[in-house]
């Protein structure tokens, strides 16, 4: 769907008024700019492309705008960000809005003018009549989180946009390293592809010397050293995130994180719920759950109530003891390493 919006819009095919709505916010922006760049000008932005934030001004006021001719050029372009009263969700906004306006402009839409409703919202409340006439006039984008079979297609995209090529090994190494935030792997991809001008080829090989590691993927990183009974190697890695001034106290929190994602995927799994189910329960990527779930097999479910336990503990001392933070967490991969090879 987004694609044959991206088409529509190239082509200059442009509806009276879009709605962009969803979780990925990182695709609405980009259809947005999009949009904005193909029907405007570069020196027509300053006086026909408006911006207003529905939790602040009324519909009205953004409706009389989208109504005034262009002062300069053929069109207009109004973005309207955060339309809560598409949805059920609760605002602190006190802006009333005369959604029976909105419903009438929606029946005879300006000629001249774009309207770009856009708002990060799970979902619309269709029982909501002004939802449903929204839903009959106005392109729709819904931008869901990708799944991992879509994050691969999207990063090969962008690599032939940039005029290279991603080989698959290359895409397995940038979700682990990077994640699964899109902007975050559409910078990564732009970076590589300045790198390999000469070969037109990303490897796994230039991922590993070139990605950028989040904290959590570093800690990810850290878990699987500590699962693989590398202990030398995980302290390698702590010691380098306290080089880049991380806190112990929050490193300590993601990695207790990470292995109480483990300990749900394995109970879970246990109860006969598939992958992608997992991770709608738990809120999670379902990439996430996938990695979570081959970690899951290296445990037993006391070895992880155990870990969990002493995460705990450790979290109690570093808020309530003299003792020094950097050693806590030393001690605790100390004792999982031990723990790894008496097993």
């Amino acid at each position: 769907m987004m694609q044959e919006i991206w088409k529509k819009i190239k082509r200059q095919e442009f509806a009276p008024v879009y709605l962009m709505y969803g979780q990925e916010s990182f695709l609405i922006n980009e259809t947005k700019q999009l949009l904005i760049q193909t029907a405007l000008n570069p020196e027509e932005e300053d006086f026909n492309l408006s911006t207003y934030d529905l939790e602040e001004v009324s519909i009205e006021l953004a409706i009389e705008d989208a109504e005034t001719i262009p002062f300069f050029g053929d069109r207009k372009v109004v973005v309207l960000q955060n339309p809560f009263f598409l949805t059920s969700e609760k605002t602190k906004s006190k802006v009333e809005h005369d959604v029976k306006r909105l419903e009438a402009y929606l029946n005879e839409p300006s000629p001249y003018t774009i309207i770009v409703f856009t708002g990060s919202y799970e979902k619309l409340d269709e029982r909501k009549k002004i939802t449903k006439e929204m839903k009959k006039t106005a392109e729709i984008l819904e931008a869901k989180k990708l799944n991992e079979q879509e994050l691969k297609n999207w990063m090969k995209q962008r690599a032939s946009y940039n005029k290279v090529e991603l080989d698959n090994d290359a895409l397995d190494s940038l979700l682990s390293i990077a994640g699964t935030n899109l902007f975050l792997l559409t910078s990564e991809v732009d970076k590589m592809a300045l790198y390999v001008q000469d070969s037109k080829l990303i490897t796994k090989e230039i991922v590993e010397e070139l990605a950028a590691k989040s904290l959590e993927q570093n800690i990810f990183a850290l878990v699987e050293k500590i699962i693989n009974k590398r202990i030398d190697e995980a302290l390698r890695i702590y010691y380098d995130l306290l080089k880049q001034n991380e806190e112990p106290l929050k490193m300590l929190a993601i990695i207790t994180n990470q292995f109480r994602l483990i300990y749900q995927v394995k109970a879970l799994s246990k109860t006969g719920y598939g992958q992608q189910q997992i991770a709608s329960v738990l809120k999670v990527h379902p990439f996430r759950v996938k990695l979570a779930a081959g970690q899951a097999n290296r445990f037993t479910d006391e070895e992880l109530t155990r870990c969990i336990s002493m995460f705990a503990e450790a979290d109690y001392q570093m808020k309530t003891s003299g003792m020094n933070k950097t050693m806590i967490i030393e001690m605790i991969l100390f004792k999982l390493g031990q723990a790894n090879r008496n097993a």
